[in-house]
């Protein structure tokens, strides 16, 4: 996306206000202080938090003293144990690192045994959540048009570790429960398996699609972040939100979708 500098300017103004509680402060902790952790840590501080620690290491009573809530990108094979750690010591964790979901009903049990809570998000964007529902939406209307082959496709940056994307997972997951689909996997669409084609290439934040082809025409749904900011944005709101709740949630609750 080729902005203006003014265009670029009133973007950002909104992004750094989108949705905001003046009445909330928090003291968050960063787990995860790469690309998406130094943007989150910019946006948090212009909505009037602090941010009390800033960690590539391993979370611990010590280092997360001060904090209110984790926020935790990390990466997948330090996910499940930073997690644990947060919530082991009663702090809430929104997290948005993927490839470590084999963990996750362990994590939900633990966040419910704490009482405290929990919120992970393949993608913490409002632009990704609502093509989610649309993802639903389309794939219900279609499951009475066997003619039209479905494809998911997906492309990140070379950086990427996983593949697919946990959004392109979630976007799978979304369309295997409104249609006649059993699973899904990687490359094409087979029978009753739905393929996720996945691409790494430059620097790309994220593009997501969905395809249904015929012999005479197609139907595409898809997403294409610009940059990282609306991900960073999504995560600090799902902070905001989660303070003085138990439980284990998901950004449909937060955004009320």
């Amino acid at each position: 996306m080729n902005q203006k500098p003014n265009q670029q300017h009133q973007v950002w103004h909104y992004v750094l206000n989108f949705n905001k509680k003046q009445d909330i402060n928090m003291k968050i902790a960063l787990v995860g202080y790469g690309k998406m952790g130094k943007i989150i840590d910019e946006i948090a501080q212009s909505r009037g938090h602090e941010v009390v620690a800033r960690l590539n290491e391993t979370p611990n009573q010590e280092n997360l003293k001060d904090a209110d809530v984790v926020i935790e990108f990390s990466n997948p094979e330090a996910a499940y144990q930073n997690i644990q750690n947060c919530l082991n010591l009663s702090i809430p964790v929104i997290c948005g690192t993927t490839g470590w979901l084999e963990h996750k009903p362990a994590v939900e049990a633990l966040a419910k045994e704490k009482s405290t809570g929990f919120i992970y998000a393949s993608n913490f964007s409002l632009g990704v959540n609502l093509f989610f529902a649309l993802n639903k939406k389309l794939a219900q209307m279609m499951k009475g048009f066997p003619e039209y082959a479905v494809q998911l496709e997906e492309i990140h940056h070379v950086h990427k570790l996983d593949a697919p994307s946990g959004t392109a997972i979630t976007i799978a997951e979304g369309v295997i429960e409104n249609s006649d689909f059993q699973s899904w996997k990687l490359e094409e669409t087979q029978g009753s398996t739905l393929g996720i084609r996945s691409i790494r290439e430059g620097e790309v934040p994220g593009t997501h699609s969905v395809h249904y082809t015929s012999t005479v025409d197609e139907i595409e749904i898809k997403h294409t972040a610009f940059n990282r900011k609306g991900f960073a944005l999504g995560a600090v709101i799902a902070a905001e939100w989660i303070v003085g709740k138990a439980g284990v949630f998901e950004m449909n609750d937060v955004l009320g979708l």
